[in-house]
């Protein structure tokens, strides 16, 4: 059990070090002797004989392969040990091997006394949270991708209402990553400062984790945080896309909603953003080029996310006369039905804007908002494998009486 194990052991390599961490044990209220010589082979065959401590630090110097004998750690160490390495090698491979292996963190060497408290302070507060069975939400998870099918179309509002509906309405504890780094809306839209969590994640990947997310996410409400940024334009970004893979992976063990409104550009370049998808929301529009774009994405989602359940959404729906392209002849060239209507309420929009509020929220019984919150609900019920019931005649017309605004088409044979 938890109370019949040592609270923190410590197998070092040398001298230095273990005289570097006993002061810090010690103020920890710990023996100072449960510091000893042995790397991480020594701690390997100790632990082998003997209970695991709630806290291991392990000296990795002598050791000529980290990544492959850390193995031989974790089937000594009892569930629930958290891991801390130290070590003289400066690679983020390294690094990245050794995090996935399951350890909380890899401190160089020397090492410095505020850094090595702080990492004790993360592993102890690990500790004392609830256990993951207690606090393992009740709610199956999901995660959506929201994609405009062109620029302006209002994917990235379609993504934050939905956020926000997630959360208020569903109670779900939801996070928005917003991955246009340079001209994100997502904070914005909130009333927020994005901060610099989510350039950070770019610059340093091997830091993603649940305390990082904690730190470097923005709380819209108590159960609602975005990641966002407002990164300089004359700073490109360069990644091969690891970083927003670790995001997305990290969130889903933290969330019980993520939501990734992600700039199609982005999506081209980096597939795997949107492979691990449940839905996509393909946000589009009544008009002749997004028509045209939505065939070629409904194409690639085909082949880059067969496993995804595509659902595509015209936004800002007017009357026929004052659309480019009929809804009937927009849904013939897309050869599948449009799944939801928002019809456009300037007003609404414009209020939004100006108060720095999702258009969900100030428009509860709008009529703009009520085929969102249907949205959500049927996101929710892929992702519990059930199927939500389809809305009445595809868009919701017969409850907000559109079909008046829609007359029938006639056509020659």
């Amino acid at each position: 059990m938890l109370t019949t194990r040592d609270p923190f052991q410590a197998y070092v390599c040398d001298d230095w070090t273990a005289e570097a961490i006993r002061p810090l044990v010690i103020e920890q209220g710990w023996p100072p002797e449960k510091v000893a010589k042995g790397g991480l082979r020594g701690a390997v065959q100790a632990l082998s004989v003997s209970a695991s401590p709630q806290i291991l630090l392990v000296d990795l110097s002598d050791t000529p392969d980290p990544a492959s004998e850390i193995n031989n750690l974790a089937e000594v160490c009892e569930p629930g040990t958290i891991v801390i390495a130290v070590g003289q090698v400066n690679d983020v491979r390294l690094y990245r091997q050794l995090m996935s292996s399951g350890l909380h963190d890899y401190l160089l060497k020397p090492i410095g006394a505020d850094q090595l408290r702080d990492t004790i302070a993360q592993a102890r507060a690990i500790l004392h949270a609830p256990r993951a069975a207690d606090a393992a939400p009740e709610k199956a998870p999901c995660s959506v991708a929201v994609i405009g099918v062109r620029g302006g179309v209002g994917a990235s509002t379609i993504a934050t209402s939905l956020g926000w509906l997630m959360a208020d309405r569903l109670e779900r504890t939801t996070a928005i990553l917003d991955l246009d780094v340079h001209f994100g809306t997502a904070a914005l839209s909130l009333d927020l400062e994005p901060g610099r969590g989510l350039v950070d994640a770019i610059d340093n990947p091997s830091r993603i984790d649940g305390l990082f997310l904690e730190r470097a996410m923005v709380k819209a409400s108590e159960k609602l945080a975005i990641l966002s940024a407002e990164a300089p334009i004359n700073a490109p970004i360069l990644t091969d896309g690891l970083a927003f893979a670790q995001l997305q992976d990290e969130m889903r063990l933290n969330f019980e909603t993520t939501i990734v409104d992600l700039p199609r550009s982005m999506m081209i370049q980096q597939p795997m953003l949107v492979a691990s998808a449940q839905t996509i929301v393909l946000v589009t529009e009544f008009t002749l080029a997004a028509a045209r774009d939505t065939i070629r994405l409904l194409s690639w989602f085909k082949m880059h996310a067969p496993q995804s359940t595509v659902l595509t959404l015209a936004n800002r729906v007017q009357p026929t006369a004052q659309s480019e392209i009929a809804q009937s002849d927009f849904e013939g060239s897309i050869e599948r039905p449009v799944d939801f209507l928002v019809p456009y309420d300037p007003k609404l929009v414009v209020q939004a804007a100006k108060l720095g509020k999702p258009i969900a929220e100030l428009g509860r019984t709008s009529r703009t908002v009520l085929p969102l919150l249907e949205l959500s609900q049927r996101i929710c019920a892929t992702a519990e494998g059930g199927e939500a019931t389809p809305p009445a005649r595809r868009g919701l017309l017969d409850r907000f009486d559109l079909s008046a605004l829609l007359p029938k088409r006639t056509r020659a044979n």
